[in-house]
C-alpha cells in the first residue's frame, strides 16, 4: 500500500491527521500514535515540537520524508525499527535487525525480579546478575538501572546483538557494571548468581509463519524459534538452574501464552525448586519466578 500524495499546502498537524486516517484504514493497531511518532521522526521534532509547529506548512522535502516513513509502516515494518529506538522500563534503547524489539509485557520480568530481590533485602547491596539471551540488553539494563551496586553479565549467541547491547549500556552510562559474552544461554557462565533473567525463544517452529508481519518479517528468527513445541530453551535452563542460582538465588523467565504450567513443571519435577507466576497487566502468567524450595 502506498501513501497518497500529501497536498503541497499541508501543515505538520494536517500530515499527522492524514497519516492517522491512512493507518487506521490499513488496520494498524495504534494509527494516531504511529502517525505522531513517524512525523516527529521524519522532521526531527519531539512531541512538544510537533505541537508547537502544528500549523506550519511542510516543504517538499519534508513531505517526501514523511511519505517514505509512512510507506515503510504500511508495509508493516514496526515503528521502533523505522526510528531505530524503543523505550523499555523508561530507558531509550537502540534496536537493529539483530535483536527483538523489546515489548511492554517483558517488563513483567523486571518487576517480578525486583520484587523477589526486595523480599531478600536492600536493593543497594552488591548483586551478581546474568541475562541469558540479552539481545538489545533490555532486561539487563533495566535491572541494573534499579540496582546501583549490581554487576551483570549478558550472554547471546549473536555477536551483532552483543555489540548493540554494549552500545546501549554505554549510552545509558551503565557499561562499567556490565559485561557481555558470546555463548548459548549460560554455557560459559560459572554460578551461582543472585539473579538470572531471561526471555528465551518460545514460539513453536511451526507457528512462526502465523505471527504478525511486524514480528515474522522483522524480528530475528533465532530469537523467536523455540523448537518444535517452543519449549526447548526452558528444558535446557531447568537442567542448569541449580548450578546457576545455588542455594539462595532467583531466576525469572518470560513465558508465552499458555506455557506457564508446562514450563514450571520442567523446573519442579526433578529438583527442589519452587515456581511462582508473575502476571502482566492483562492478567496473563508472563514471568515465572524460580527459586530453591528451601527458601520459599
Amino acid at each position: 500500500m502506498t501513501v497518497p500524495r500529501l497536498d503541497s499546502s499541508i501543515s505538520i498537524g494536517g500530515a499527522r491527521r492524514a497519516l492517522a486516517r491512512i493507518f487506521a484504514a490499513a488496520g494498524l493497531d495504534t494509527p494516531a500514535l504511529d502517525a505522531r511518532v513517524l512525523v516527529g521522526h521524519a522532521l526531527g521534532l519531539d512531541h512538544a515540537g510537533l505541537a508547537a509547529a502544528a500549523e506550519r506548512a511542510l516543504d517538499g522535502e519534508e513531505r517526501e520524508r514523511i511519505a517514505a516513513v509512512a510507506s515503510r509502516r504500511l508495509a508493516r515494518e514496526p515503528v521502533a525499527r523505522i526510528v531505530g529506538m524503543k523505550e523499555f522500563w523508561g530507558l531509550p534503547l537502540r534496536v537493529n535487525p539483530a535483536v527483538l524489539v523489546p515489548r511492554p509485557e517483558t517488563e513483567t520480568v523486571v518487576a517480578t525480579a525486583l520484587a523477589a530481590l526486595d523480599r531478600d533485602g536492600d536493593r543497594a547491596r552488591p548483586l551478581r546478575i546474568a541475562d541469558l539471551g540479552t539481545g538489545s540488553g533490555a532486561l539487563l539494563l533495566a535491572v541494573l538501572s534499579e540496582l546501583p551496586n549490581a554487576f551483570a553479565i549478558g550472554t547471546d549467541v549473536s555477536t551483532a546483538a552483543l555489540a548493540l547491547a554494549r552500545d546501549n549500556a554505554q549510552r545509558l552510562g551503565l557499561a562499567a557494571r556490565a559485561a557481555f559474552l558470546a555463548c548459548d544461554l549460560a554455557a560459559a557462565l560459572a554460578g551461582p548468581f543472585d539473579l538470572i533473567v531471561a526471555n528465551p525463544p518460545y514460539v513453536a517452529t511451526g507457528e512462526l509463519a502465523q505471527l504478525a508481519p511486524e514480528v515474522r518479517d522483522h524480528d530475528p528468527s533465532l530469537a523467536l524459534d523455540g523448537g518444535p513445541d517452543g519449549l526447548s530453551a526452558y528444558r535446557a535452563l531447568a537442567t542448569d538452574t541449580p548450578r546457576l542460582i545455588g542455594a539462595a538465588g532467583h531466576m525469572v523467565v518470560e513465558v508465552g501464552a499458555g506455557q506457564a504450567d508446562a514450563v514450571a513443571s520442567f523446573f519442579t519435577s526433578k529438583q527442589p525448586l519452587r515456581v511462582i507466576a508473575g502476571r502482566d497487566l492483562a492478567g496473563m502468567p508472563r514471568a515465572l519466578h524460580i527459586r530453591p524450595a528451601s527458601r520459599a
